[in-house]
């Protein structure tokens, strides 16, 4: 066996692992970069570690780590809070509301299944008071999640952006992020008026008559180990009553610093073009030291598995590209002859093993395998490298994905066993027609 196909191999067997065992796929990967590394190939320790991403890895740390402040303190909860309170009863608008906040929380730099954490409970529960069905409640965070994954100041849009970088492939952050969020905000569109939206725009919420106070100890009961601050009954969200400025949540200190601060990190990234980790952590420490209190409980809230997993399969990857196990990729798929077909193939496979796996992960090894061949310049780098990102995440809605076990976890009993089944066809159906139509729409017109 040459060791091509060993790496490859491998790189599978991880998968398999991490899917069917509670292993960290980034542990895995650095086991595997040391075998293939330093016993199979003979490579010296320095060599290994100079594909270990430290600039990614400090992003990683310093965005998660501001987003657990802006957890612990309540400005998340603020932000839920007065989004959904300008529904003003506007029942149609709700889904909207939760689409928006979950695009906006992963836009500053929030992973998918944090910011599906943190509102799915929240939106299930205004499914069951406002009679919506609760696969679209669900499927709306998912897709608002995904929505704002891709901004330059995200997790998925600084992994991708940096290997394209790195590679020298054409670099366009704002049109990735572009691309993902009208691409899933079509879907929700779709997803809207397929599971009732009409029906729901036309409601009116005096007709529902007596409602159940859901989750009255606010959004941080309802969401077990994710920080945050009580928040008044979410009935009152919705109507506006008096209570808001009694029992609501409220502008203070904490949570004004932390909205200048989250401000600055958007300006200091896309205006000024700053380093985005270096950035965040600034922002981060500034507020921490203005509130020493949060700085445990924020520090262990960092995704630290997350950044496990995604420097260990990027200096895995390192590794195979040492091996040559890139050039052989390559090499097969131009032997293809049909650039078109090409993109095709690899939009499907991130479609359908992210179904399976984390996208997270995946991002970070199959974009790297598609740079020989995009260098090549048959398509636009750019168009596919968006239908790759795109397909690799849109099935983040299946039950086996962490996004959509959140949203089944918080169905409601009598729904939950139909939310499953319902989830399972959808995202079957996302994986087959969600590559053809990125495919279609971002890398067929860009053909040379």
């Amino acid at each position: 066996m040459g060791i091509e196909i060993l790496a490859i191999g491998l790189l599978v067997a991880m998968f398999i692992i991490a899917t069917i065992q509670p292993i960290n796929m980034g542990a895995l990967a650095f086991a595997g970069a040391f075998v293939l590394g330093s016993l199979v190939i003979g490579m010296k320790t320095n060599d290994i570690f100079a594909g270990f991403p430290s600039d990614l890895f400090l992003t990683l740390v310093a965005v998660t780590y501001l987003f657990a402040i802006a957890q612990i303190n309540g400005t998340i909860d603020w932000l839920v809070e007065c989004a959904v309170r300008l529904v003003r009863g506007r029942i149609g608008l709700i889904p909207w509301v939760m689409f928006l906040v979950a695009a906006v929380i992963t836009g500053f730099g929030a992973l998918g299944p944090a910011a599906v954490a943190i509102l799915a409970p929240v939106a299930l529960s205004f499914a069951v008071q406002y009679r919506i069905h609760p696969v679209m409640m669900g499927l709306m965070v998912i897709h608002g999640a995904q929505a704002g994954g891709f901004s330059p100041i995200s997790i998925y849009g600084g992994i991708t952006n940096q290997i394209v970088a790195k590679a020298g492939l054409p670099f366009a952050p704002t049109s990735l992020f572009l691309s993902s969020f009208f691409f899933n905000l079509a879907i929700a569109v779709l997803v809207f008026f397929i599971f009732g939206g009409a029906k729901v725009m036309k409601q009116d919420p005096e007709s529902l008559g007596p409602l159940p106070e859901l989750h009255p100890e606010g959004v941080s009961a309802s969401i077990r180990g994710h920080g945050g601050t009580p928040a008044k009954p979410i009935r009152e969200h919705a109507y506006g009553t008096a209570a808001d400025t009694a029992t609501g949540l409220r502008l203070n200190n904490e949570r004004i610093t932390t909205l200048i601060g989250l401000t600055a990190l958007g300006i200091g990234a896309l205006v000024f073009k700053f380093n985005v980790g270096l950035v965040a952590m600034t922002v981060a420490v500034a507020l921490a030291l203005l509130s020493p209190k949060t700085q445990k409980a924020a520090i262990d809230k960092v995704s630290w598995s997350t950044v496990l997993l995604i420097a260990g399969i990027i200096t895995y990857v390192g590794v195979m590209e040492k091996a040559g196990t890139v050039d052989y990729v390559a090499n097969g798929i131009s032997s293809l002859g049909m650039p078109l077909l090409v993109a095709l193939l690899l939009c499907f496979t991130g479609a359908i093993v992210s179904a399976f796996a984390s996208s997270t992960a995946l991002l970070g090894a199959i974009i790297p395998l598609a740079v020989p061949f995009l260098l090549q310049g048959h398509v636009s780098a750019v168009g596919v490298v968006a239908a790759i990102a795109i397909s690799t995440t849109i099935v983040d809605t299946s039950p086996f994905s962490t996004n959509g076990a959140l949203v089944v976890a918080n169905a409601p009993g009598d729904w939950r066993e139909q939310v499953l089944r319902q989830l399972l066809i959808y995202s079957a159906l996302i994986a087959i027609i969600g590559p053809i139509v990125a495919w279609l729409v971002f890398v067929v017109p860009g053909l040379v």
